[in-house]
Parts: C-alpha cells; sequence; structure tokens
C-alpha cells in the first residue's frame, strides 16, 4: 500500500532524486521547498524550517493531500563557508538554526502521527563532513554532526513504538552547490575520494531509499555514509 512521504528540501538535488527514488517505489511523495519555483510532477509546499508555524503549515498541507506522514527524510540545509576567525556570529547561527534546529521542528511535527500509529521511518541527511571535519565549515559540520547526535538518541528513544531512524552522510555530490566550486578546490577534494568521483545524487538517494524501506525495518541508529570511502577511518 502507498506510503505518505515527505522530503523536508526536495526541490533539486539530492533532495528531489531522493523524493524521486520514494515515488518510483510506488510511495505518494510530497516535497518542501524555501526559495524559487516548485518542482514539476510533485506536490510542493513552500516551507521556511526555521519558522515554527511554517513548518506546522506545511504538514497541515501535506496530511490534507497525502494522509498523515509515514516517512519523512530531512534534506533541508544551507552553507556559509567562512574560516571561524572572521566568521560573524549570526553566520553561525543561522546555519544551526537551518540545518539542525530545522530538523527538530520538522521531526517533532512528524513523530506526533508516528507515535499515534507506532511506525514510521525517518531518515536524516547530514554529510561527510561531520565525521572528518572541513576548514572554513565550522558551522555546517557542527550542524550536520549534531543531526548524527540527534538521530541516535531518537534511535533510543522512539524505537520501542518501531519508528527507524538513521542518518545519510553524503559525500561530495553532483549538486549546484558543487558546481559552483572553484576547479582547483574541487580537485584537491576529488584527491581525497578513494573512488576519485563525485557521487550522483541517485546514488545518495538509493541508500536513503533503503533505509526508508519496509526492508529496513531492523535498521535504526545507523551512520550510512555515501562518499566514495573518503570518510574510512572517521
Amino acid at each position: 500500500m502507498p506510503r505518505s512521504c515527505l522530503v523536508v528540501g526536495g526541490s533539486r538535488g539530492i533532495g528531489r532524486a531522493v523524493a524521486e527514488e520514494l515515488r518510483a517505489a510506488g510511495d505518494r511523495v510530497a516535497v518542501t521547498y524555501r526559495n524559487g519555483s516548485p518542482p514539476d510532477g510533485l506536490f510542493a509546499v513552500r516551507c521556511d524550517v526555521t519558522d515554527t508555524a511554517e513548518v506546522d503549515a506545511a504538514f497541515r498541507a501535506v496530511e490534507a493531500e497525502q494522509g498523515a506522514v509515514e516517512v519523512l527524510v530531512v534534506n533541508a540545509g544551507i552553507v556559509q563557508d567562512q574560516l571561524l576567525a572572521a566568521m560573524p556570529e549570526h553566520r553561525f547561527t543561522e546555519v544551526l538554526d537551518t540545518n539542525l534546529t530545522g530538523a527538530y521542528r520538522v521531526v517533532k511535527r512528524a513523530v506526533r502521527g508516528m507515535l499515534r500509529r507506532r511506525g514510521g521511518r525517518i531518515v536524516l541527511v547530514s554529510s561527510v563532513v561531520a565525521l572528518q571535519g572541513s576548514a572554513g565549515q565550522a558551522n555546517y559540520a557542527a550542524s550536520k554532526a549534531g543531526l548524527i547526535g540527534f538521530g541516535r538518541s531518537l534511535a533510543r528513544e522512539l524505537g520501542p513504538r518501531n519508528i527507524t531512524v538513521n542518518i545519510v552522510a553524503p559525500g561530495l555530490t553532483e549538486t549546484d552547490m558543487t558546481a559552483r566550486l572553484a576547479p582547483e578546490l574541487l580537485a584537491e577534494y576529488l584527491r581525497q575520494v578513494p573512488l576519485g568521483r563525485m557521487a550522483q545524487p541517485a546514488e545518495v538517494a538509493r541508500a536513503v531509499g533503503f533505509l526508508a524501506s519496509p526492508g529496513a525495518g531492523y535498521v535504526t541508529g545507523a551512520v550510512v555514509p555515501v562518499d566514495g570511502g573518503s570518510s574510512m577511518g572517521h
């Protein structure tokens, strides 16, 4: 039977690929987006995850369209890179408010229905940067590492209600974000990847799709790197 799925931050890149992966599996899929136009072919709701009222409104719209959310994928995130010595405080707190506290707002809203149904799937999209760090990304790395502690705590808290919580940590992935990297910086990053290439969004999406699937019913609290081997040892 098709499940009601919501991909938060699903308008492009990894999030859009995840939405397509879940839809291909036969589920009903909604996405949220913050800026620009909604993606074609998917039920889409504008939502800023830093605003609790917008989060609640987005969930109500999704629930009215396809029922209570049974599978939640949290992919919304921003970057504001800068070396720490020059980083103003607002650049640190804005990244955490979106990437980490935003996940808290979204998951808290989704869990209400999952607890009533005694079941659900939650997948948080972290980053390889959470595992190995990156100069100039102290704010982003802190937010993505926070998702791991957040997710694993929830895995223990929600497991007795048959709700699984897992984390996917993508490495360098071919998206709009990496397209803006200077060629020499991209080459340096690729030298750190044993497979010697970037991931495609669909490759990350397949890992998310498995963790969201009925076949992953005994997997919870896992951190799954999809990074070409770059985080080995972390």
